[in-house]
C-alpha cells in the first residue's frame, strides 16, 4: 500500500480543481496546469479534496498511485503558492542580466550566453550575482535551474561557477610544493 497515495490532497481556497476521466486540470491565481493519469489509477474531487486510488492491484498501479498523488499534490501546491530557486553566481567578472524573456549570463567565456526563458516561467536578478527563477510548474522551474546552472557548474578548488543558493561546494586542497 502506497504510504504517499493513501492520504488525499488538500484543496485550497480559491483553487479549483477539474477531473475529467483521466485529465485533470488545476487552476489558481498563479495559472493552470494539467496532466494526464496513467490507466492504472483513477482520481475524483470530494468534499474539497482531491482522491487518487489504483484501479487493480498490480505492482505498476500501486507505483502510479503514489506518483500521481504527489503530482497533484505538486500542482495545487503551485498554482496557489508558487515554486521558486535561487541561484548565486561566484566568480571575477561572472554576472547575470535578465532582460524581458532572455537571461544574459557573462562567465567567462569568449561570448556571453543567452538563455531564452520558457514560457510559465519568471527569471529575476535582484543582484548581478543573484538568478531568481519563480514559477507554478514546480518540474519546469527546477528544469530552467538545472539549465542555466549547467552552463558553469561550481568547481571545487576556487568554489566559482553557478550554484544553488542552499547548496555547499566541497572544497578540494591545492597543489602543494
Amino acid at each position: 500500500m502506497s504510504r504517499v497515495g493513501k492520504y488525499p490532497v488538500a484543496v485550497p481556497q480559491g483553487v479549483t480543481v477539474t477531473v475529467t476521466g483521466k485529465n485533470v486540470a488545476v487552476k489558481g491565481k498563479l495559472g493552470e496546469l494539467k496532466i494526464q493519469t496513467t490507466d492504472d489509477v483513477e482520481a475524483s474531487v470530494t468534499d474539497g479534496k482531491v482522491w487518487v486510488k489504483p484501479k487493480n492491484e498490480t505492482k505498476r498501479a500501486r507505483s502510479q498511485w503514489g506518483t500521481t498523488r504527489a503530482t497533484i499534490n505538486n500542482m495545487v501546491k503551485g498554482v496557489s503558492v508558487g515554486y521558486k530557486k535561487t541561484l548565486d553566481i561566484t566568480g571575477v567578472g561572472f554576472k547575470a542580466q535578465a532582460q524581458g524573456r532572455k537571461l544574459n549570463l557573462s562567465l567567462g567565456f569568449s561570448h556571453d550566453v543567452v538563455y531564452s526563458v520558457p514560457e510559465g516561467i519568471e527569471v529575476k536578478t535582484p543582484a548581478p550575482i543573484q538568478i531568481e527563477i519563480s514559477g507554478a510548474d514546480r518540474q519546469k522551474v527546477g528544469q530552467v535551474a538545472a539549465e542555466i546552472r549547467a552552463y558553469k557548474g561550481p568547481e571545487p578548488y576556487k568554489g566559482k561557477g553557478i550554484r544553488y543558493s542552499d547548496e555547499f561546494i566541497l572544497r578540494k586542497e591545492g597543489k602543494k610544493k
